[in-house]
């Protein structure tokens, strides 16, 4: 059976924050062209790779790759919460199969998901639930991170194991490119902040509320030139997708994240997804959704 893959940013300003009308028009296309493509691959199940925000996996225990058997989405950013349409049996199979291949993948029986894994199904079906979907964090946020080699490498096992399976298996992941979301560091923040990524702990809505104004006072000041974050960079978001669609995965294999914004930490779901789609049987049988964008 062949593979297809999908790939789209997410943020949590894609809804409201600022840009021009233009931006807007043109994130929309490509949305529905995505999911236009998607529909016509009528797949019998997604697997898809993200990261997380400090929302479902903190300091306490952060895996480098954990495969979910059953989520939930949080909610978060006008995104809907409840439950996801994870194919069990799939899923532990693909565990299995990562063991076997020597991937020391955790599992979770419970993931709560964000708007990393949620929003890009409701940007596209306006739901998260409309797609079985197989759930494979990736930590980008939590240092130590997984290197960019063991990340295309954990993407070309799951490759293999989707084409064994002999289904129609969409390969997918959201994350951001040269983005700087403001993200606290675990060793540099006081102790009441510390304490908020070390343990899961459900915010309140007021504190909910708060954090994700913090984010887009972040995004509007660095829409207007100015704040603390770093600012996008077209030029390396291009020359990273043109290597991703070149299946040049490799040349990222000893990117480093230091020097360079927190976002970009978040290229390894896209570094693992397209290596997944070659797994180790090459380009056959497989196709690529042409709709990545930023």
């Amino acid at each position: 059976m062949p593979l297809k893959l999908a790939c789209a940013s997410h943020s949590p300003l894609m809804r409201d924050g600022p840009c021009s009308d233009e931006v807007r028009s043109g994130v929309s296309r490509g949305f529905a062209a995505l999911a236009a493509a998607i529909r016509d691959f009528d797949p019998h199940y997604v697997i898809q790779f993200s990261p997380d925000h400090f929302s479902g996996f903190f300091y306490e225990l952060m895996p480098a790759f954990c495969v979910g058997t059953k989520a939930d989405a949080i909610g978060d950013w006008d995104t809907t919460a409840g439950p996801l349409d994870v194919p069990h049996d799939e899923a532990v199979a693909l565990s299995r199969h990562l063991l076997r291949a020597d991937f020391d993948v955790a599992q979770s029986h419970h993931m709560r998901l964000d708007h990393g894994f949620v929003q890009i199904w409701e940007s596209l079906f306006g739901t998260a639930t409309g797609l079985p979907i197989i759930p494979i964090f990736i930590n980008c946020a939590a240092p130590p991170l997984p290197s960019f080699r063991r990340a295309r490498q954990l993407g070309e096992a799951v490759g293999r194991f989707a084409l064994q399976s002999g289904k129609r298996v969409l390969l997918a992941t959201s994350g951001g490119l040269s983005h700087d979301p403001p993200i606290p560091s675990f060793w540099k923040s006081p102790p009441e902040v510390a304490s908020r990524l070390l343990d899961p702990q459900n915010p309140t809505a007021g504190e909910r509320a708060a954090r994700e104004e913090r984010t887009k006072v972040a995004g509007r000041e660095a829409h207007a030139g100015g704040g603390a974050i770093l600012p996008v960079s077209g030029k390396w978001d291009r020359g990273f997708l043109d290597r991703l669609s070149a299946g040049l995965t490799g040349e990222f294999d000893d990117l480093h994240p230091r020097g360079y914004d927190r976002g970009r930490r978040s290229g390894r779901p896209w570094s693992a997804v397209l290596d997944g789609r070659d797994g180790s049987l090459g380009h056959r049988g497989t196709d690529r959704i042409p709709a990545a964008f930023l």
